[in-house]
């Protein structure tokens, strides 16, 4: 389904309340409309794990960090974050980042097609914070490392092939990546206040150990047209790669990342804003903006991974805020999908759908302490639209 630009004429849902306006260019709001403006409707009470979902919708555990994988000998690592899931045979796969410093990693959790939990294991280890990262569409997991200098590793969901480092992809404090198979490139971002977004060109497609590094230059203004220019030198030192070309665009805070459909966005955390490329005609907009929301009731708050459903509809998940999944859907709607109660010290990492797009996938990175040893990894059940 062809995605249009959020928030045009947009109805921006919340649990108090929503507003319709063209967020863009700060025009008159209209009256506020009724709570749950949602697809799904409004959320209900909070279920036995403390998720408040929309009728029909159910929540489980799939793991806890510091303990077993349930049916499995596998320990779940701390801090889960960034995700992606993966066909296997009947069943699927979960692949999920660890954001700790130093040990990092990646795992992954394998299910059957009834979704029965048939095991779990390491799929990178020995690296640093590893953040987000992307799915590439030769069934490889991208982790990314948010350290400065970072690298790309370019991981094996299903357990086979070791986990190989891709310096090619540009040494920076790296968040995610997301892949556009029609112009055969893996767009990047950057976790710098002032980090730039970046497009790698890899001489093979469907392998990214050579290539081309490309930063995005544009104006200063919130909208316009873009051009990409080479990185000279994307090992990026001792000139850090954000600073090698001049009239490279800056992001406050470079986070989630998804393609669909001839467009990408993502996520800056230090503006709360979601950008969208049109790369058909390679001009640049906001999609959203918290701060043009009117009486502080923006209902995205914190904006963080970002996931897209068959749909078309874009989840994007909170650091902190609410701690909600929230849903922008292709008629320009912004509702909370889901909110997790009790966890006011973590935030939603991870968010990604099952094959077959009826299960989303999620953790809550440190949990009911706060601490990167008490993740939960979730999965939620229900009539998603597909």
């Amino acid at each position: 389904m062809e995605r249009r630009t959020f928030l045009r004429g947009a109805v921006i849902g919340s649990s108090a309340a929503a507003f319709g306006g063209t967020l863009m260019h700060g025009a008159a709001y209209a009256a506020p409309a009724q709570p749950g403006a949602g697809p799904y409707g409004a959320l209900g009470a909070a279920d036995a794990n403390g998720i408040q979902l929309p009728a029909g919708f159910s929540s489980r555990v799939i793991a806890r960090s510091s303990q077993t994988v349930s049916g499995t000998s596998y320990t779940w690592h701390s801090a889960p974050d960034g995700g992606a899931c993966f066909a296997d045979g009947t069943g699927w796969i979960y692949v999920s980042n660890s954001e700790i410093n130093p040990s990092g990693g990646a795992s992954a959790v394998k299910f059957n097609s009834s979704g029965t939990i048939t095991g779990a294991y390491r799929i990178l280890s020995n690296t640093r914070q590893n953040c987000a990262g992307g799915k590439t569409p030769w069934n490889t997991w991208l982790s990314c490392e948010e350290v400065s200098l970072g690298y790309v590793y370019e991981t094996d969901p299903y357990g086979v092939n070791a986990a190989v480092q891709r310096p090619a992809m540009g040494r920076f404090k790296h968040e995610a990546a997301a892949a556009d198979p029609v112009r055969q490139v893996i767009y990047l971002t950057e976790d710098e206040t002032s980090g730039c977004f970046y497009r790698f060109i890899p001489t093979t497609w469907g392998n990214p150990s050579s290539g081309t590094l490309q930063v995005l230059k544009a104006g200063t203004a919130t909208s316009g047209s873009f051009t990409w220019a080479n990185v000279p030198d994307p090992d990026g030192s001792p000139t850090t790669t954000r600073t090698q070309v001049s009239g490279s665009k800056k992001f406050n805070g470079g986070e989630g990342c998804h393609y669909a459909n001839d467009t990408v966005w993502f996520t800056t955390k230090g503006d709360n804003r979601v950008w969208q490329l049109n790369l058909a005609n390679s001009t640049y907009e906001l999609a959203y903006d918290d701060s043009l929301v009117p009486g502080g009731a923006a209902p995205l708050t914190g904006v963080d991974n970002v996931t897209g459903s068959s749909y078309g509809d874009l989840y994007v998940a909170e650091d902190g805020g609410n701690m909600e999944i929230c849903v922008i859907t292709p008629d320009d709607v912004v509702a909370p999908f889901l909110r997790i109660t009790g966890q006011s010290s973590s935030e939603i990492t991870g968010p990604a759908f099952s094959p077959a797009g009826n299960r989303l996938y999620f953790s809550s990175q440190r949990g009911t302490s706060g601490s990167s040893s008490a993740g939960v990894t979730y999965e939620v059940t229900g009539p998603f639209r597909t």
